[in-house]
């Protein structure tokens, strides 16, 4: 029988990775996956084990493992060395001392099994099938954004909501933001569901909250990381609370669909347009007020846009830029 391991930081997870497990699962009967998480990494082990374990849940030939270690005891370096790789090979052989394969994607992998008197078998060393490293995408999340697995990106989705009143621009600056970042989308869901203000029910209001966490789930996995949304349930919660005076009751999977990384609130100090389906303006103006108490409620915390258009969306832009540069010097 060929028990086999792979080990690695898997930080973060990719489909080099997924390839480097698909393969040692096709020379082996039964794989240990080590995840190795250093005590000056940011994200912890069981996130990362999450990661690999949606992406081989169906498969029953696999465990995967976490080790947690300090830098101190354990050096942390990607570089061949004969003492580095001794170092770790007495590690590996205590974890697993019935393992009698190691496949990796590293020069050094051929070390660490020769100290473990273990085969070694390579895969894709030279990055040829799968031109990727997680410290490329650690540096540009943007640029290798699909040669991460659906899970990974769910966790790295950088999520940009527009809230406000009507008829505050909301739709028009988050199409101009989504075209100026080339980003992803989600329109307000409520627009194509309940065609006026001044008539929906409860259950409309539900509908609206169901279908919008869906919109945002699926672009999650999308082609980028950004995603700006076009109103989100805290809205519809203010909605629920204006007209019926009751809270909306809402699952867990849309709350945790709704959160998102940086809020906009459009301020209505800008001339109401009555296009026949919204509010009178007066219901508006006290639409807003129940939009902002709701917001705090839920300690929602936003950056309020006033002015012009153009003044709306280079102050957006700025914070926008401002929120991913520090996401991306937060994840080292």
């Amino acid at each position: 029988m060929i028990k086999a391991f792979v080990f690695g930081k898997f930080y973060p997870f990719h489909k080099g990775h997924e390839a480097m497990i698909n393969y040692a699962l096709a020379n082996c009967d039964f794989l240990s996956v080590l995840i190795c998480c250093s005590d000056k990494e940011s994200i912890a082990g069981p996130i990362r084990r999450d990661w690999v374990l949606k992406s081989f849940e169906k498969e029953k030939r696999i465990e995967i493992l976490t080790f947690d270690y300090l830098e101190s005891e354990f050096p942390n370096t990607s570089e061949s060395s004969l003492e580095v790789s001794r170092i770790w090979a007495e590690k590996f052989t205590e974890l697993f001392p019935d393992c009698n394969l190691l496949v990796t994607s590293e020069e050094y992998g051929g070390y660490v099994a020769n100290y473990m008197n273990i085969e070694h078998q390579s895969f894709d060393v030279s990055r040829l099938l799968f031109p990727v490293s997680a410290s490329l995408v650690r540096k540009d999340l943007f640029s290798f954004w699909n040669f991460l697995p659906e899970s990974v990106k769910r966790s790295f989705a950088v999520k940009v909501v527009l809230l406000g009143t009507e008829s505050t621009g909301k739709t028009t600056l988050s199409r101009r933001l989504a075209e100026y970042f080339n980003c992803s989308l989600v329109d307000e869901t409520a627009r194509g569901i309940i065609e006026n203000s001044n008539s929906f029910s409860v259950e409309d209001l539900k509908h609206v909250a169901i279908e919008h966490a869906k919109r945002i789930e699926e672009q999650e996995i999308g082609n980028s990381p950004l995603i700006i949304i076009d109103t989100d349930i805290h809205i519809t919660m203010s909605y629920s609370r204006f007209v019926f005076g009751s809270e909306l009751e809402l699952s867990e999977r849309i709350r945790i669909a709704n959160s998102a990384n940086l809020y906009f609130y459009l301020n209505n100090d800008v001339e109401f347009i009555q296009d026949g389906t919204r509010l009178d303006e007066e219901y508006r103006n006290s639409l807003d007020r129940s939009h902002r108490q709701t917001l705090e409620d839920n300690s929602i915390e936003y950056i309020e846009l006033k002015g012009d258009w153009d003044v709306r969306f280079e102050k957006a832009c700025m914070a926008l830029r401002d929120r991913i540069f520090k996401m991306s010097n937060s994840f080292q």
